[in-house]
C-alpha cells in the first residue's frame, strides 16, 4: 500500500500459517485502509509488538509451534492493554469465549466476511488509540510537561490563551482570569502556577461566592488570639498562608466591598495585616483572580471598586465558552473519555459518528464542565451521553446551523479517525472531491487531526 501510517484507518497484524487465508485478511483489511502487516506464525509477529505499537493483533487459533492462545499469553505479558482478535473454527468457540475472559479483545468464527473483520479490528485499533492517548496524558501530567498543554483544543482562542500563558507565566504579574461558568478558569490559574517559578510552593484558592460573609475577612487575612469572640489562638490567612506561591480568587466579583479595598493595599504592598494585628506581615505572592462577569460594567455599577479592577485589568486571560469552539469538542471529549476511564477502571472507547454528532450540535451552556460529565456517563455506559440543554433559540439561519453542523461533523470524523482522508470519506459516505471542497470552504485541513 503506498498509504502513509498516519494516513490509514490504523496498523492490523495478521497472523495466520494457511497463506491462502493470511493473503486473503490482509486485502480485506488494506482495502479497508489499514496499514497491515501479515506473518506466518507466532514467533515472527512477536518481533512487532510493543508497548508502544499503536495497532492491534489478529491471529488464529490453531497453528503450529506456538498457537494462537499461546501468543495471546505473550502479548500479555508485553501489554495487557494490546487487543488481540482470536480466528476461530466453530468447535473452538466455548475456547474463545474463555480467552476473552482472559483478556482477548474479540474473537472471529470461520467463516467470517470481510466486513466483521474490519470492523472489529476498527474497533480494537480505536481503543488502542485511547489507551495510548491515556498513557500519554498521564506521562504529560507527571512528567513535568509544560503544563499549558493540559488545556486541551485547537482552535485560534485556545492556541492564543496557551500562547500568553507561555508569555506571563514566569513572571510576576498579577492575572485576572474571564470566563463563563464551566470553562476551567482554575485549570488555567494552576497552568499559570505550574509553569512559573512558583510552582514548589503553594497554590492556594478561595471561592469568594462561597464563603460567608462573617469570616471571610478572617478566612482571606487571618486573625491574632481574641481577635474576636472564639479566636482563640492566631490563624494564618489564606493571603500569608499563599507566601512564595499563587493565591487564587475565584467569583472575585461576590467579595465584599470594604474587603476589596484591604486586598489592593496587599496587591499593591505586598503586606497584609491579620485582624487584630497592628503589624504588617510581607507577602511574596502572585494573585490570580477569576471572574464570570464584566467587572467594568460591575465597577461602572458601583458593585466592585474601580481601583481593584484597574489594578487587577494588567494582564487578562479570556477562556472562549465551548459554543465558541465547537471543533475542539470531539479533542475534549476523547480526552475526558481516557480521564474517566482511567478514573473509574474502564476500558476507553470511542464515541460513534452519531453519538459525536450529538455532542458537537449542543450549546453547553455549563461549558468544558458540562462536556466533561457526559464523557462520565459515555464511560459509565449511560445512555444519556449528551442531553439537549435548555438555551434560547439560535439567531443563525437554517444555512447557517447547517453550515455549523456539517462542518462539525466533518471535524468529528477527521478527530476520530486521526486525520485519514479515506477513513473519513467512507464514514460519510461522500466523494473524494467533494471532501475535499468541504475542507477548502471550511478552512479544515486534515493535517491538524495527524498525531
Amino acid at each position: 500500500m503506498s498509504q502513509s501510517i498516519s494516513e490509514t484507518a490504523g496498523s492490523v497484524l495478521f497472523v495466520d500459517d494457511e497463506r491462502a487465508v493470511r493473503l486473503a485478511g490482509q486485502q480485506a483489511l488494506e482495502l479497508a485502509g489499514f496499514e497491515v502487516t501479515a506473518c506466518d506464525g507466532a514467533e515472527r509477529a512477536l518481533r512487532h509488538v510493543g508497548r508502544d505499537w499503536p495497532g492491534c493483533l489478529v491471529t488464529d487459533v490453531r497453528m503450529p509451534q506456538m498457537d494462537g492462545l499461546a501468543l495471546l499469553a505473550r502479548v500479555q505479558e508485553i501489554d495487557s492493554d494490546l487487543p488481540v482478535i482470536l480466528i476461530t473454527g466453530h468447535g473452538d468457540v466455548p475456547m474463545a469465549v474463555e480467552a476473552m475472559r482472559n483478556g482477548a479483545y474479540d474473537f472471529l468464527e470461520k467463516p467470517f466476511p470481510s466486513d466483521r473483520l474490519t470492523e472489529v479490528a476498527r474497533r480494537a485499533v480505536e481503543m488502542r488509540r485511547l489507551v495510548m492517548e491515556n498513557r500519554r496524558l498521564r506521562a504529560q501530567i507527571g512528567g513535568g510537561a509544560n503544563p499549558a498543554e493540559t488545556i486541551v483544543g485547537r482552535t485560534p482562542g485556545i492556541e492564543r490563551l496557551r500562547a500568553t500563558i507561555a508569555a506571563v507565566a514566569d513572571t510576576d504579574a498579577d492575572v485576572l482570569v474571564f470566563g463563563e461558568t464551566g470553562t476551567g478558569k482554575e485549570m488555567v490559574a494552576r497552568a499559570l502556577h505550574a509553569a512559573s517559578g512558583r510552582r514548589k510552593n503553594p497554590f492556594v484558592a478561595l471561592n469568594c461566592g462561597a464563603m460567608p460573609e462573617s469570616i471571610f475577612e478572617s478566612e482571606l487575612f487571618g486573625h491574632e488570639a481574641g481577635a474576636f469572640t472564639g479566636a482563640a489562638k492566631r490563624r494564618v490567612g489564606r493571603i500569608e498562608h499563599a507566601g512564595g506561591g499563587t493565591l487564587f480568587l475565584d467569583e472575585i466579583e461576590s467579595m465584599p466591598l470594604a474587603l476589596q479595598v484591604k486586598l489592593l493595599r496587599v496587591i499593591q504592598e505586598r503586606v497584609v495585616e491579620p485582624l487584630g494585628s497592628n503589624e504588617q506581615v510581607p507577602v511574596d505572592l502572585r494573585v490570580v483572580a477569576a471572574t464570570k462577569s464584566d467587572l467594568r460594567q460591575a465597577a461602572d455599577a458601583g458593585k466592585f471598586r474601580a481601583d481593584l479592577y484597574y489594578r487587577l485589568n494588567v494582564v487578562v486571560l479570556t477562556i472562549p465558552p465551548l459554543r465558541e469552539r465547537r471543533d475542539d469538542i470531539p479533542l475534549l471529549f476523547q480526552h475526558f473519555v481516557v480521564q474517566a476511564a482511567a478514573r473509574y477502571n474502564r476500558e476507553p472507547r470511542a464515541p460513534s459518528r452519531e453519538q459525536m454528532q450529538r455532542l458537537t450540535s449542543q450549546d453547553w451552556p455549563g461549558n468544558v464542565r458540562e462536556l466533561r460529565n457526559a464523557a462520565d456517563r459515555f464511560v459509565l455506559g449511560l445512555e444519556d451521553v449528551a442531553p439537549a440543554p435548555v438555551s434560547a433559540p439560535s439567531t443563525l439561519s437554517l444555512a447557517e446551523q447547517v453550515d455549523l453542523f456539517e462542518k462539525g461533523l466533518i471535524q468529528s470524523e477527521l478527530a476520530r479517525h486521526r486525520g485519514s482522508v479515506k477513513a473519513a470519506v467512507e464514514a460519510l459516505n461522500i466523494p473524494r472531491k467533494t471532501f475535499y471542497d468541504k475542507l477548502k470552504r471550511y478552512g479544515l485541513s486534515r493535517e491538524d487531526f495527524v498525531e
